[in-house]
This record gives structure tokens, sequence and C-alpha cells, in this order.
């Protein structure tokens, strides 16, 4: 995998777009109306998170990205549409609701811990008619589909049944950050990605130590027929699975300050190397290389060219 085969690629992005918002300042006082710490703030940002900040991942390391999903017709969706242009990611596949606001979710974080979250967001399903028009246009150009579900609402059963035997009928690479929700509805995909806590709360059973780690992993495969599946641990890497084979991996993090994004970075970037004729075990490794370098940013993290060449 090299630059110049990473700017052929054209990944499509299906999910759930959020807009991630912060604000970061000093606390060095309590409030006289409550007890709750004064935030004197100092700068804000928005940065593309959910499906988005897969996307931005994909862009950032030169790949065509295509995104698919639902915004608010409001100020911050044309706000979110600018910041995506700007990062070189195609906003065709979006469409504008009424109905729905945007997604936003603030974060306020003082001294470099973050006091508190806000969450602006209207969980309503997505009729997936509007999409199949696009859908059945531009899968035929992609070379692989990435599926993003963060539980808002775009992802839904009808959706899979429609999107996955399309993209599998195309021969398409199609990976999945799934949604505890719609876990057993993910079926033959090239591979998943959940966490160790989505598996446990999946299947019921615990998924601390590596051998219960094993044997949920191929439960997993087993139900869903899935051609390869990874389970990524936190600090004890991840653990990767196809046929009869399990690799542990262990991570690469040095220092970890944000883990937010981490997730999104590791589909991404594995996607990304599946799509350039990596087996599923020397994708996962890139992959974890990749989640090291952005847990040790702050904010929603992307990868640059650069690192992803560290990481090769």
């Amino acid at each position: 995998m090299n630059t110049k085969e990473i700017r052929k690629k054209k990944i499509l992005v299906v999910g759930d777009i959020i807009l991630d918002r912060f604000i970061y300042g000093d606390a060095s006082r309590i409030s006289p109306e409550a007890p709750v710490p004064v935030v004197k703030m100092e700068k804000e940002f928005f940065s593309p998170g959910g499906a988005a900040n897969v996307a931005v991942n994909l862009a950032s390391v030169g790949a065509n990205v295509v995104l698919c999903g639902t915004l608010g017709d409001d100020y911050y969706g044309n706000f979110a549409i600018e910041e995506f242009e700007k990062k070189r990611i195609s906003a065709k596949g979006i469409i504008k609701s009424e109905k729905v606001p945007t997604t936003i979710k603030t974060r306020i974080i003082a001294r470099k811990q973050q006091l508190v979250r806000l969450d602006r967001e209207k969980i309503n399903e997505t009729n997936p008619e509007r999409f199949i028009p696009f859908l059945k246009k531009e899968i035929k150009e992609t070379n692989a589909v990435i599926i993003a579900d963060y539980g808002k609402g775009m992802i839904t059963k009808k959706l899979l049944e429609f999107l996955i035997p399309l993209a599998s009928k195309n021969g398409k690479i199609i990976t999945v950050d799934p949604q505890t929700e719609h876990f057993f509805r993910y079926k033959n995909v090239t591979t998943l990605t959940p966490n160790h806590f989505e598996v446990a709360k999946a299947l019921g059973i615990k998924t601390e130590t590596d051998e219960e780690v094993k044997r949920a992993g191929f439960k997993i495969l087993g139900k869903l027929n899935a051609k390869s599946l990874v389970i990524t641990r936190g600090e004890k890497g991840m653990a990767v699975f196809k046929g009869k084979k399990v690799l542990n991996i262990p991570t690469v993090a040095k220092d970890v300050f944000d883990v937010t994004g981490a997730g999104d970075t590791v589909i991404a970037i594995l996607t990304l190397s599946l799509s350039c004729g990596l087996n599923i075990f020397e994708s996962a490794k890139i992959a974890n290389r990749a989640a090291g370098i952005v847990v040790g940013k702050f904010g929603t993290a992307a990868l640059s060219k650069k690192e992803l060449t560290k990481c090769l």
C-alpha cells in the first residue's frame, strides 16, 4: 500500500453524521449559584464526528470519500457540509431533513479534563428509500463500503437488508462499525470492528480475558457468517479472527490523551488497507498503529499522510 495506490481508492461511508463541538477553558472557582465549576471559555471549535470522522480519516490520508447520511436543514447542517468540502469529502450522498436537527455533541473541557458533554439530537429512523437511487449508482464506482452505525437513526433494518446484498452483489468490501441494537443484522459482511464492551452486551457474556474474547469472536463469526472480525480491546489492543485463526495484537499507544474517535480511525484505515489488497491481519496491524497515534491527540482526531507512512 502506497500513496499512489491510496489516491485511486474510493470509499463510500454510510452512517450517522455527527458534529463534535469542543469548548476549552479554565476552571479556577466554583459558581455561587450551584456547586459546579465556572469555566472561563478560551476557545471553541467544531470537528466532524461519527460517520463524518470516518470519512475525514480516509480523506486526510489521500483516499477519495463519499459520505452518505442525513443532516438537519439548519445552520449547523450547512456549516457541516462546508467543512466536509474543505476536507475534500464528497457530500453528494447527504440529504437534509426538516424533521431532525443536526446531531451535535458538545464537550466542555477545562485543564485537559472533560467536565460535561451536551448532546443535541433527535433519534428518527431514516426512510432508506430516499437513498436507494443514489446507492445503486454510487456502489458501482466504489472499492469499499463502510457502515458506520452510531444509533442515531440512519442505519435501519430496511437499509441493511438493501445495502449489504447490493454491495455483495457488486463484489465490494463491506466493513461495519456496529451498534449493539443491530448487531445480528450485519450478516455476510467482510468484517466488523466492535469493541469488547459491545460484544459482551450483544452476546450477554464476559469479554475480559483472552479466552473469553476468543470464544466470543468465533461465536460472532458463526452467527453472522462474516469473513472476518476485529474486536478492539482498549489498552489490550485488538483480537483479529478469520476462519479458525485468531491473532492478538498488543496496543502500541504510548500516551493516551483522548480516545474520542479512535474507533473511527480503526475502521477507516482497516477498510482502506483491505481495499489496497492487504489481508485482514496485515490491515488490522496497520489500523492498530493508526489508533495508537490518534489517542495521543486531543479531540476528534484523524491520521495524516505522514503518520500513515509511519504506520506502514
